[in-house]
């Protein structure tokens, strides 16, 4: 039960999709919406693989700079495999804010900043478990160093000299350290302190009366009153004070100089309306995050006036109002959500009762595969991440063309870090068993590892097979089933029940195949002889009804480009000639032809007796 509750703050897997990673958020608001469903106000994470590939390295330069600071090398002492699922772990914080229904929560889990006092294989050791050390922002495509940290060493703390013993003299010129701004044993007393403070309030109020600027943004007397009662004013009549040497005379007289009464504005004063305004917009987005605020919201103040102003803005009636309305909504929305298991089957799953028809080579008597395999019949291809061949359930993956499959746990790896447990050809980083050296049909690929070379390629290659492969295509036809199988290039075979059907059909062959006959052809002229004496026949004029047509007046229709083997060109653009560089001229290798082809037209008229020798001759 406690599983299934789901509460503000807690880290959560989403669902958006069925082939692809789980999203990782972090709740902050449970709202219910008008038709009665909730909706989770959430705080987005991003993985390794949702970023730029040149984020990434800005990512792992700046790991590597943090750990050459802290001198820990435990990240280069981790095996491969280790480094491998440790990217897995590590995600990315963002500002941004997403409403998602709260039906596609699939899980919790735990995201923690990463800080030096934490192990990284302890992340590995545990399930659900994530770090991030950098911010990531969309909208601007950058990361920035998270301001949550720590900052510990020389350069961040001040040294604390040792106790001074008792009697023991400060050696150091206090005078030189600290400054005196006030001195409480004066000749003055208390109520002579106030009657100045009094008085210095009245010329506060003067001034403001005087000020242009002051009379637009407060207009009443008690305001411009309330306003030189605030603490720049007393600060400034205790220094005047000071100053003077404690005399009230001189100090009067330094608050109202030649020029006029002495003005003394703070932060609150200084903000116009709509300055306050934007100001409560970005707090309300950034929090306590001043230099965000200062960029994306108030770039012409500076970062010790956004910092004063927030610090003012706390004692004013604004931000109570705020606070009690804050605790008022918090008050009418959800605390927590139950949301139960989803039990639904994925569209991914790959049903473990296979046809014959959908795999190649299962079609004979339902051949097991080798012994000691543990392959399912009718099955050829393993895991994509663990290499296994045995799963109580398997899950599509990767590209449709590539065929790939994950048993049930890396499935569950895969929704949940985003990643394989081991690299794979899609990763370009390690060959497996059954992966880069063959192809799916379980042949050997010259270019193997890369999906670009195993859809398309432009370079040739050679396909070369053993002898009991070329064996095993005469004795199985009716399994592989040849013309099937180049029409659906894609689809598996089984080779293993193919080798093994093939090993029960060998020996009721025979030992020695049939050779071939061997055939005596005849030289080229000879054809041509014959070809000569058996012209062939020409075609039959059509019947036309009506008046003939005359010929001398329609326009020739260009034939098509004929290849040396007869057929039409693909190309339709340019002949065999031209793509012999002999731009539709005529050949001189086919001269003797040409000179043939004009003999038998200059021939027309020889007599018969002589067209029946060349016959004789050429049988």
């Amino acid at each position: 039960m406690a599983a299934n509750m789901y509460r503000v703050g807690d880290y959560v897997y989403f669902e958006n999709s069925s082939s692809n990673p789980l999203l990782i958020r972090r709740i902050e608001e449970l709202n219910k919406t008008a038709n009665g469903n909730v909706e989770a106000k959430v705080v987005c994470f991003y993985r390794r693989r949702d970023i730029s590939s040149t984020l990434i390295a800005l990512a792992d330069k700046h790991a590597r700079e943090l750990e050459e600071e802290m001198e820990n090398s435990e990240m280069a002492d981790l095996p491969e495999k280790q480094k491998h699922q440790l990217r897995h772990r590590e995600l990315f914080l963002s500002r941004q804010l997403e409403s998602l229904p709260a039906t596609h929560i699939r899980g919790k889990c735990c995201v923690t900043l990463l800080n030096e006092t934490e192990a990284l294989k302890s992340y590995l050791d545990r399930e659900d478990a994530f770090f991030y050390s950098l911010v990531y922002d969309p909208q601007q495509k950058t990361l920035l160093a998270d301001k949550g940290e720590i900052r510990i060493g020389n350069k961040y703390q001040a040294d604390i000299t040792d106790l001074l013993k008792e009697d023991e003299e400060d050696g150091r010129d206090l005078a030189k350290l600290e400054e005196r701004v006030w001195d409480p044993n004066s000749s003055l007393t208390e109520k002579q302190i106030d009657q100045f403070l009094v008085v210095a309030r009245s010329v506060g109020t003067f001034a403001r009366a005087l000020d242009c600027s002051s009379s637009v943004r407060q207009p009443s007397l008690h305001m411009s009153a309330a306003a030189a009662s605030r603490d720049i004013t007393l600060f400034h009549a205790m220094d005047t004070l000071h100053a003077n040497g404690y005399d009230m005379t001189r100090a009067i007289a330094a608050l109202v100089p030649q020029g006029g009464p002495v003005l003394c504005r703070d932060e609150m004063e200084e903000w116009s309306a709509s300055e306050a305004n934007l100001f409560e917009e970005a707090l309300e987005k950034y929090g306590k995050d001043f230099t965000d605020i200062q960029q994306d919201f108030l770039p012409w103040k500076s970062l010790t006036s956004i910092i004063e102003y927030y610090y003012m803005w706390k004692t004013t009636d604004r931000y109570v109002q705020q606070k009690r309305l804050k605790a008022a909504e918090a008050e009418s929305k959800l605390k927590q959500v139950y949301i139960p298991n989803y039990n639904k089957p994925n569209p991914n799953q790959l049903s473990n009762n296979v046809k014959p028809a959908l795999l190649n080579g299962a079609a004979g008597a339902g051949v097991p595969g080798p012994p000691g395999s543990g392959q399912t019949p009718g099955l050829g291809r393993a895991c994509e991440s663990c290499y296994t061949s045995s799963s109580y359930q398997w899950y599509s993956w990767g590209p449709p063309n590539m065929q790939c499959r994950l048993c049930a746990s890396c499935w569950t790896y895969w929704k949940k870090y985003g990643g394989l447990k081991m690299p794979t050809r899609l990763d370009g980083e390690r060959p497996g068993p059954n992966r880069n050296s063959t192809s799916p049909h379980g042949l050997p690929l010259r270019h193997s590892g890369s999906p670009k070379f195993a859809v398309k390629t432009r370079q040739a290659f050679y396909l070369q097979t053993t002898g009991l492969t070329r064996v095993a295509r005469r004795l199985c036809q009716d399994i592989i089933r040849p013309r099937y199988m180049a029409r659906h290039p894609y689809l598996p075979v089984n080779t293993a029940a193919i080798k093994a059907e093939c090993a029960l059909r060998l020996p009721d062959k025979p030992k020695k195949l049939l050779q071939h006959k061997p055939i005596d052809r005849k030289p080229l002229e000879s054809v041509v002889r014959y070809l000569e004496a058996h012209p062939r026949p020409s075609k039959p004029e059509p019947l036309t009804h009506g008046g003939s047509i005359s010929t001398g007046s329609l326009t020739p229709i260009k034939s098509s480009p004929i290849l040396n083997n007869g057929s039409p060109t693909i190309l339709g653009k340019r002949t065999y000639e031209q793509h012999n560089g002999l731009d539709g001229t005529k050949s001189k290798a086919l001269t003797p032809q040409w000179d043939i082809m004009a003999k038998r037209v200059g021939d027309a008229g020889r007599p018969l007796a002589s067209l029946q020798d060349e016959v004789h001759e050429l049988d």
